[in-house]
């Protein structure tokens, strides 16, 4: 138990870059986990830290155990979260990130039958159109929507969401309702600035897939407000499905080319590669993974 403790010391120090914060989260004394970290470089023969009378940093080796045991530390804790949740309530923090609309609307409901089946479960929720660094900000996962480009994170697909190409009556009513995808360069178009390439919009002719170039106005980085905007006739949009799902029911706005749709973007969750998942994190991934309100848009 000693090693365990000095590893934990040593990588709570190493990620706050502070004795004093790392002897709080342990409760411990800020003296007792600098002895720790001593004993623990005693043990290596090697330093990990560099020590002033202001700050601490990393050595080249203490960035490589770090690396090296913080899994090690990971699966001791979902070992003793195993066996101690065996036949018990699982309880402890799960830090999240989701895409501000989708989180909202979608990801909200299905955590809260989540946390209705697990009471001692606490739910910290970071809502963001920016794709956060899950390492450096804590994350136990990121729910992302489109092409995963992170190789270095583990993915779990959670389901599947189309991308649907609207107006509003209105504006069909002003600028006339374009007969083909191609009839699109002659409109305005909201322009998705997440997406890599915002001006080209992609469709499905007979199994053959043709880009469309695309121009307009307005760029926004937030697909519920591309949808609104569009609801207020302003221009045509291009919006993942639950941006506009109640819209489109209602008539505020109406599809243009349901039959050409793309394949759909994946609904994923992401999570560290070396990084063994808590139990409670494992139980929430299968929750979200079943759950069939979290994508009815699209098929899995």
């Amino acid at each position: 138990m000693d090693k365990i403790d000095r590893m934990r010391a040593f990588a709570l120090v190493a990620k706050n870059m502070s004795f004093t914060v790392a002897a709080q989260r342990m409760g411990r004394s800020a003296r007792l986990v600098s002895k720790y970290v001593a004993d623990l470089e005693n043990a290596l023969g090697v330093q990990l830290l560099n020590r002033t009378t202001r700050s601490v940093s990393l050595t080249d080796a203490g960035a490589t155990y770090l690396m090296l045991c913080e899994p090690l530390l990971d699966g001791f804790d979902e070992l003793e979260d195993r066996v101690r949740n065996e036949q018990a309530s699982l309880r402890g923090v799960i830090h999240i990130s989701a895409p501000t609309g989708f989180g909202a609307l979608r990801l909200v409901p299905s955590l809260a039958k989540f946390a209705e089946k697990h009471p001692h479960v606490e739910l910290d929720l970071k809502f963001s159109d920016r794709r956060a660094s899950i390492v450096e900000e804590g994350l136990d996962l990121a729910v992302r929507i489109g092409p995963m480009r992170d190789s270095s994170l583990k993915v779990r697909q959670l389901g599947r969401m189309p991308l649907v190409v609207c107006a509003s009556p209105t504006y069909l009513e002003r600028a006339g309702r374009p007969d083909h995808p191609r009839a699109l360069a002659k409109h305005e178009c909201i322009l998705d600035g997440n997406m890599t390439e915002p001006t080209v919009w992609r469709f499905d002719f007979g199994g053959q897939e043709e880009a469309i170039q695309v121009t307009g106005r307005f760029r926004m980085n937030a697909p519920a407000a591309s949808a609104r905007l569009a609801e207020q006739g302003a221009a045509i949009a291009r919006c993942p499905a639950y941006t506009v799902a109640d819209a489109l029911r209602s008539g505020d706005l109406v599809e243009l080319f349901p039959e050409n749709r793309v394949s759909p973007y994946v609904v994923a969750a992401l999570f560290p590669q070396n990084r063994r998942i808590t139990t409670r994190v494992r139980a929430l991934l299968d929750h979200l993974a079943g759950d069939t309100t979290l994508c009815p848009d699209g098929k899995r």
